[in-house]
């Protein structure tokens, strides 16, 4: 019997990185993480939640919205946090403290209404995020050793911190040596 040349092979072929899995959440490293907070005025704190609940969502397929959960970031941190911890657990690191980490990030981003120079606690909330973030990368990296750890500014990146840094050193320049 002979064979077709053409015919399809049927040994099976293996797709380069198939077997590699996904990070578990959003992997940033914690020094890119504090920059682009500060250079978009906090307000990349918010699409850290995003991205993490958006991360969460594919991984369980539990029916949220990482929209409005990142919306209302004070109700939905300390859950987001405790799920971040349970699957740190699940993969033997230690998550101690998460709740007392999300109270240092809820407690500081209420307060941007205080006068000046006092509003400027608003910006210690992200080193309530970094400890999380370190946690996250240790998860991820356990998890898909592999991955893109997201350690680099990209060309986006650089477009959101560049009017963003200046901004910010205005407001603090302005806060405590007004004009006369």
């Amino acid at each position: 019997m002979t064979t077709n040349p053409y015919a399809p092979p049927i040994a099976a072929v293996a797709d380069i990185g198939a077997d590699t899995q996904a990070p578990v959440y959003f992997p940033i490293s914690t020094g890119k993480l504090l920059v682009m907070s500060f250079g978009t005025l906090g307000f990349y704190q918010y699409y850290w939640f995003y991205r993490n609940w958006t991360a969460h969502k594919q991984r369980t397929g539990e029916d949220i919205y990482p929209f409005w959960r990142t919306v209302f970031g004070v109700i939905f941190c300390y859950p987001l946090l405790r799920r971040i911890g349970e699957a740190a657990a699940g993969h033997g690191l230690e998550a101690r403290g998460l709740g007392w980490w999300a109270a240092a990030w809820i407690i500081p981003s209420l307060l941007w209404r205080l006068p000046d120079p006092y509003w400027l606690v608003t910006y210690l909330s992200i080193f309530a995020l970094l400890p999380v973030q370190q946690l996250v990368n240790q998860l991820n990296a356990r998890v898909a050793p592999g991955h893109d750890a997201n350690r680099r500014l990209k060309d986006w990146n650089w477009l959101a911190v560049f009017p963003g840094l200046p901004v910010f050193a205005l407001a603090v320049w302005g806060t405590f040596f007004p004009e006369g």
